[in-house]
């Protein structure tokens, strides 16, 4: 099981990845909304920021999200560490139901380009 420390560091190289994408990727990562990431196997939320094609963690905190934040994912830390690592497809990982991926209609369709 990933530790807190392991999906932290998978969150922060997610926004190095982010900030080092061209095209639409970065156009899609260059929303301004906030975030949360709710692991749910260490019940460990953290919470920030999507801004300038990067992911400002902020906060973490013990269970779910404390405030409803404009992009939500739920997921296990190891399922974090896989897609951040790439030996997990975020498509089909939320087709599946192993990640939960929470945002207004069209916050959706400007993240697809990242799936």
């Amino acid at each position: 099981m990933a530790t807190t420390q392991e999906c932290r560091g998978a969150l922060d190289r997610l926004s190095d990845n982010l900030a080092k994408a061209d095209g639409d990727v970065r156009s899609a990562a260059a929303l301004d909304r906030s975030l949360s990431c709710h692991i749910t196997d260490l019940d460990v939320t953290f919470t920030g920021r999507m801004e300038n094609g990067r992911i400002e963690v902020t906060d973490t905190t013990q269970g779910p999200p404390r405030e409803k934040a404009q992009i939500r994912l739920a997921m296990a830390g190891d399922d974090l560490v896989a897609m951040v690592g790439g030996s997990l497809n975020f498509a089909k990982a939320w087709a599946s139901g192993r990640v939960r991926l929470e945002a207004g209609f069209r916050d959706l369709l400007r993240l697809r380009t990242l799936l």
